[in-house]
């Protein structure tokens, strides 16, 4: 590599490369790029802090943890900063980092932890689809409350690079004023731009086997990243014939000769609008295929790679989601109602009245119309009005601008969309039993912190006393619903349907044990729990005979 391609305007010697430098560099060398770091730190089956990336890299590629990937993302952006105001350091601002709606306690938790470690100090996480709305009411400014009313359902739909990002905001009154209430988020589906830009590599690779060339496992990376540049182009000017590809090929001297092909306008529309946006009805939810026992450790890819599926999922899911009196408790809930065929018609789903589109892939005119066609499908089919699409945001800096705007209501000012938590989460609770052989003890689990707990706020969680051990290894298990809605602290479940309660990654802790105690002690406790500013949450146990806490923290310190 040039040594003149690593200089920045702040240092000679970076340590890492972000950005679009990165991704032009990375298409070269594909095995020395580190991609979907976030969607790492949110991937409770690795060690976030164990040096692992680039996954699949020859060993004398230096590696880098999810969490140090964060990082370097944050302190380039710090760098950046500081070297145009230098009179007014980052470190010294409140700073926003937006994070996908649909990150769990744990990656929020470990986001914070890089960006502390950067030196950031007054920090706030902020949801991306959130920021995309803030940014459309920025935009609008007075006149979004001509655009939406009392009772509209705004539908965000953010597809990146990596991730497809669901959202639900409904409008609402409070004390004669529009509100905004953010009433649920869609899981963390990895989908998205790349494999967009993956499929066209292949189709490019099936076309090249025709004419006798082989591509080799480095080659096709470098392949998508050329396709990424290629299909914005065609994407973006429907009179554009086709795009030239360059392919390199290794030979003794590293590079030789290269392999030529085009992209065409008609390979791109087939490939992404009837692959990624299929039009289908409410009722087609995405396929989970019979998977092999052994697979490579990589990020749990979506399988279905039909995006208007995972969002009539997600609205079907939801359709409890909106009012009150309409959402599960744990005193009646059908199992199956949001399964499809099972209790549910094709017309029981969140029905949207107006659509907010974020992220790269939606600056398509072409993948933006066909989605917006098959959701107002699926709405006039079930006799209601077609939605609304806001528009008015630039889909590259929309989240980034709603994030400022965020920062400013912070201080009082602008609208604010309320939402707390986008879960409700439990703690596993074993149930006292005698031994069965062969059998482990039934795991109940207890509602600690509530869907839509504020951030800033603390629930202490009404409950009978637990035994809590310390001074020895344990695990804590933890669950998260986005369907029970109307569970509050101290619910406790004995049971729940399979799609009620998500496992999460347990945490492996020992306890401190403290003066007048003992190592293996079961200690008489009762719980709380905070929802921090930053947004993350806090679990503590109380001990009930002086009052000594303990806590346990979602940001698992893994061991490697």
């Amino acid at each position: 590599m040039n040594p003149t391609s690593r200089v920045l305007p702040w240092s000679q010697e970076p340590k890492a490369l972000v950005g679009a430098i990165a991704r032009n560099l990375g298409a070269k060398t594909p095995i020395r790029l580190v991609a979907s770091a976030k969607s790492w730190l949110c991937h409770g089956g690795v060690n976030r802090h164990q040096a692992f990336l680039p996954t699949g890299s020859p060993e004398e590629v230096e590696k880098v943890s999810p969490v140090r990937a964060t990082e370097l993302y944050l302190e380039h952006l710090s760098a950046a900063w500081d070297h145009t105001h230098p009179e007014a350091p980052l470190k010294e601002q409140e700073v926003t980092i937006t994070v996908p709606a649909s990150f769990d306690p744990a990656a929020r938790e470990l986001t914070a932890e890089a960006a502390k470690a950067v030196g950031f100090e007054h920090l706030t996480l902020l949801e991306e689809p959130q920021a995309a709305l803030y940014n459309w009411i920025d935009n609008a400014a007075d006149t979004w409350r001509e655009q939406v009313s009392v009772g509209d359902m705004v539908l965000v739909v953010d597809i990146g690079g990596g991730t497809t990002d669901l959202s639900l905001v409904e409008v609402n009154e409070d004390q004669g004023n529009l509100s905004f209430n953010r009433i649920a988020v869609g899981e963390h589906i990895l989908l998205g731009g790349d494999n967009m830009d993956l499929a066209l590599a292949y189709r490019l690779k099936v076309k090249l086997a025709e004419q006798g060339k082989e591509l080799q496992p480095w080659q096709i990376q470098a392949m998508t990243h050329a396709c990424r540049d290629a299909k914005e182009a065609l994407l973006n000017n429907s009179e554009l014939g086709s795009v030239p590809i360059v392919v390199p090929s290794r030979t003794s001297k590293l590079l030789g000769a290269t392999l030529k092909t085009e992209l065409t306008q008609q390979e791109v529309q087939q490939t992404l609008v009837d692959g990624f946006f299929p039009a289908v009805g409410i009722e087609e939810h995405p396929v989970q295929r019979s998977r092999g026992a052994l697979t490579q450790m990589g990020l749990p890819y979506a399988q279905d790679a039909g995006i208007t599926r995972h969002i009539a999922a997600f609205l079907t899911k939801q359709a409890n989601a909106q009012g009150a009196n309409s959402a599960p408790n744990s005193a009646s809930f059908d199992p199956f109602a949001n399964m499809p065929g099972m209790g549910r018609s094709s017309n029981e789903f969140i029905k949207p009245t107006a659509l907010l589109f974020n992220g790269g892939v939606l600056k398509s005119s072409l993948l933006a119309q066909r989605l917006t066609q098959t959701i107002n499908q699926w709405l006039t089919q079930a006799g209601s009005t077609e939605a609304k699409v806001l528009s008015g945001a630039d889909l590259d800096l929309a989240v980034a601008s709603g994030a400022a705007y965020y920062g400013n209501v912070r201080k009082g000012n602008g609208v604010r969309i309320r939402g707390g938590i986008a879960s409700s989460y439990y703690v596993g609770i074993e149930s006292a039993m005698p031994a069965i052989p062969g059998m482990p003890a039934p795991m109940e689990a207890l509602c600690v912190a509530p869907f839509g707990m504020e951030e800033g706020t603390s629930s202490e969680v009404p409950s009978q006393e637990f035994g809590l051990i310390i001074g020895q290894p344990v695990h804590f298990q933890f669950f998260g619903s986005t369907v029970r809605r109307e569970d509050t602290a101290g619910t406790h479940l004995d049971h729940w349907a399979p799609e009620q309660l998500e496992e999460l990654p347990e945490i492996q802790v020992t306890l401190p044990v403290s003066e007048g105690r003992r190592e293996g002690e079961v200690v008489p406790v009762t719980l709380a729990t905070r929802v921090t500013e930053v947004g993350t949450l806090q679990l503590e146990a109380i001990a009930s005979d002086n009052g000594q806490k303990w806590h346990v923290e979602f940001d698992v310190r893994e061991e490697a």
